[in-house]
């Protein structure tokens, strides 16, 4: 369209900025850029395109959004707050647009003006709110909550510096600052309505006029939360949810008069302190200050929620002794479970409740989902610290332990030991508030994330708990959203499937199974390998582009795609790798499959040896890469900066999804369902959701190998030597005699020497006694790859049964079972 005419146009559309055509699209888009932006479209940036694009997408979210509002305000549906301290999101304006339905109409607005949807929406920083899988998968409930209609807000912190930037330097991990806010947020809305939080101090009691005894708080220090409010659309519904992420800042104004006396440093002191609590996900907690830091923000962003949580409801002139009845809080792992005291303070101490009526309240709003059987990961403060930063709060959770003992006595009489093991109060080592245990006892369900973990959460990490209240725990395997992780991801494959099927399983992904005749299409497979090949073409190109290295698209992509740790064994693919590498050399295997081995994840700054494993993997790439006796046949890429945006380019792309943790350490993982829904084929355990995965797949579509957990766990009660299995298996010897002597390490015998050394003397995650079960297990894939046909059905039918890993499933589980909310589709 004309300039002139896309003004006379602009002024018309200007009494309806959120039409959908277009050219309506395309005169807002010319709107903002002047009025947001500043700049017009021909002189602007592509970040600052960008900036104008997501303004327009968010006016198209907003009418929604208000509406959405005003039904739970004036609804009496249960409103669920969803409590997490990540929320890995992933870009916003690709798949907010995919959700509203208005890709097309986008594409066709940016073309017309000569612009290009894709070029722009890689100008979008990604919101590094999370650490993995626990934050990706809040982001995925977000999605699907919204799909189905179901009130809710999402509560989190808005971490200034999210999720450390990646880089690899010369085979070592370097953490760079991930600062995504430096040129602000389009999607989100800054509250107008802080909220107040309290630290340090003492504890007061005192009687109330009515002669009754009451106790309050007089922090030391407070501190103000700045909500930010982000839009979430539900996908082809008017549904927009929030995201409430709090801010810190400091209570008291800037002090002009220090700042005049020349003390600079001073005047800015507290603002500067203060604001350190929302400033990074995840401080080091090696030493007591980082602790103390963890242990603020959990409290900053539950408190701030909690206390937005009872606003809203005194808001709608409800009751506050019906608090539970209109609300529903789920405590996303340990981090916000501080809530459960929190919310018996604000009640008790801010609003005069009684203990029994706020405990009811409190046990009937929460919700517990465990996450982990690590147990580093289920997180333990030590008392003075604790009681120091928080003193009302240890009170009351030193009267809901003497409680809580005192009812269980009753149940268990005369049992001492299990007494200790139950109470909130740790008194092994150094005394510790157990926030685990206050999760289960203030909460009226506690959940799993996979059949396996929740069975192991029974009958091991909470047997005590659910010998005594059974009822309360139930098993939600995790599920992943279909919108993102396949329509958004992998658009050739979603094309296929509704010309194949229509497009009902948008929205009910078990309606996959209507793709399961076609396993027997000879030209449908070969259609389905085809748009596989598109996605290896696609991220090969990526590869060369971003780290000069050429893969071969037509080889096996062997990809594992995860938080770097110990227990998920990426260690294990490594030593796989370098005895595939020997054994060609050798001349023992004269015809491999060519494979090209795909990692990626991010190991924690402090985590040295998973650090260790990251330059493991790199040094075997060196030697791979570089040795021309072995140029076509393997090939070894670490991807850096893994994230929701690189996932995207990597799951469409996978052919076998490596899921090898040891058996009874993973939760759940939901990496392994996203491969699996791109129709790529599972090499794992019986572990997590592998488990889940491979009955829905079948076990001919799943290369299973190691130990099981209760093997494991035998195991190691009968005295596990590693070095056993070294001495027994030539293979497994030749790899690591190799990285201890340096013929794999450029003559360097000391780099990886703790590792090594690791293994063969302690190898906590048995990576030594599943070596050559996994070999074995390779081979077995590496033959069936090349068996075209087969490998396309196999493919195909991990994608056709795919169903039960949708988010939307879980969803569905957790309103019917735990927060009994209606589904409003």
């Amino acid at each position: 369209m004309p300039l002139k005419d896309q003004q006379q146009t602009a002024t018309v559309s200007n009494e309806n900025r959120a039409g959908t055509s277009p050219d309506e699209i395309a005169v807002s888009f010319r709107n903002h850029m002047v009025d947001r932006v500043g700049r017009p479209v021909e002189s602007s940036t592509m970040l600052e395109k960008y900036h104008g694009l997501a303004a327009v997408v968010r006016d198209r979210l907003m009418d929604q959004w208000l509406e959405t509002l005003e039904h739970y305000r004036k609804g009496d549906t249960r409103i669920l707050a969803f409590l997490s301290a990540e929320y890995l999101l992933g870009p916003h304006l690709e798949n907010d647009l995919l959700n509203i339905n208005l890709t097309s109409e986008t594409e066709q607005a940016m073309r017309s003006l000569g612009l290009n949807l894709e070029s722009i929406a890689e100008q979008e920083p990604e919101p590094g709110l999370g650490n993995g899988g626990l934050g990706r998968l809040a982001a995925c409930f977000m999605d699907s909550l919204s799909t189905l209609g179901v009130a809710v807000i999402g509560y989190g912190l808005r971490y200034e510096f999210g999720i450390f930037r990646q880089e690899i330097v010369d085979g070592w991990q370097v953490e760079k600052s991930d600062n995504w806010l430096q040129f602000g947020n389009p999607w989100e809305i800054a509250s107008m309505r802080p909220a107040e939080v309290g630290f340090f101090g003492r504890t007061e009691t005192y009687t109330d006029d009515h002669g009754a005894l009451r106790h309050r708080w007089v922090p030391g220090q407070r501190v103000r939360g700045i909500a930010y409010d982000t839009p979430i659309p539900g996908y082809e519904t008017r549904t927009v949810n929030r995201l409430r992420l709090w801010k810190s800042e400091a209570v008291d104004e800037f002090d002009l008069s220090v700042f005049n006396t020349g003390d600079y440093a001073g005047a800015v002191h507290d603002k500067i302190e203060w604001e350190t609590i929302s400033k990074v996900l995840y401080p080091p907690d090696e030493k007591i200050e980082g602790k103390r830091l963890r242990l603020m923000q959990q409290f900053f962003f539950t408190s701030c929620s909690l206390q937005n949580m009872i606003q809203v409801h005194l808001s709608m002139g409800k009751p506050l002794i019906e608090f539970s009845k209109k609300w529903t809080a789920q405590l996303n792992d340990t981090h916000p479970s501080i809530g459960i005291a929190e919310l018996m303070r604000l009640l008790m101490d801010e609003h005069a409740m009684g203990w029994d009526d706020a405990w009811r309240n409190t046990q009937e709003t929460f919700g517990y989902t465990n996450h982990t059987l690590l147990p580093e990961a289920l997180e333990r403060w030590p008392l003075d610290m604790f009681g120091d930063l928080l003193p009302r709060h240890l009170e009351i959770i030193y009267e809901i332990n003497e409680r809580f003992l005192d009812a269980m006595r009753k149940r268990f009489p005369n049992d001492d030991a299990r007494m200790r093991r139950m109470s909130i109060i740790g008194e092994e080592g150094e005394r510790n508030v157990q926030m685990a245990h206050l999760a289960v006892v203030g909460s009226k369900a506690v959940n799993g994330v996979a059949e396996l973990h929740t069975h192991l959460l029974e009958t091991v990490t909470l047997r005590d708990y659910y010998e005594a209240f059974p009822e309360r725990f139930s098993n939600k395997t995790n599920g992943v959203t279909p919108r993102r992780w396949l329509m958004l991801s992998n658009p050739e494959l979603t094309g296929l499937i509704n010309e194949a099927v229509g497009t009902k399983w948008h929205k009910d992904l078990y309606q996959l199974r209507a793709l399961e005749p076609f396993a027997k299409d000879a030209n449908f497979l070969q259609r389905w390998r085809t748009t596989q090949e598109a996605a290896k073409r696609r991220l090969a190109a990526y590869i060369k582009e971003t780290m000069g290295i050429s893969v071969d698209e037509r080889s096996m992509f062997d990809v594992q795609v995860k938080r770097i740790h110990e227990y998920k064994r990426q260690h294990l693919s490594a030593l796989h790798m370098l005895s595939l590498y020997c054994q060609i050399k050798n001349g023992i295997v004269k015809n491999p499959t060519p494979r090209t081995f795909l990692f990626g994840g991010k190991a924690a700054p402090s985590y040295v040896m998973a650090k260790l494993m990251i330059k493991l993997i790199c040094t075997a790439a060196d030697v791979i890469n570089n040795d021309p006796q072995v140029a076509g046949l393997l090939k070894v890429a670490f991807l850096p900066n893994y994230s929701v945006t690189l996932g995207q380019r990597i799951y469409p792309a996978a052919d076998l999804s490596e899921q090898i943790s040891t058996a009874g350490y993973e939760a759940s993982g939901t990496g392994c369902m996203k491969f699996m829904m791109n129709g790529s084929v599972t090499i794992g355990t019986l572990d997590g959701a592998n488990i889940e995965i491979r009955q829905e797949a079948g076990e001919e579509n799943f290369f299973l190998f190691g130990l099981t957990a209760a093997q494991i766990a035998a195991l190691k009660q009968g005295g596990y030597s590693p070095r056993s299995y070294y001495e027994r298996s030539p293979l497994l010897r030749e790899v690591l005699d190799g990285l201890r002597d340096g013929r794999f390490t450029n003559g360097d015998r000391t780099t990886l020497a703790p590792l090594v050394n690791d293994l063969l003397n302690v190898d906590n995650y048995c990576v030594l006694a599943d070596f050559d079960a996994y070999t074995q297990a390779q081979a077995e894939a590496g033959a069936a790859f090349v068996d075209i046909p087969r490998w396309s059905r196999m493919s195909l039918l991990n994608t056709a049964r795919s169903g039960k890993f949708s988010s939307d499933r879980t969803i569905r589980q957790y309103c019917a079972d735990i927060w009994k909310l209606p589904i409003a589709e």
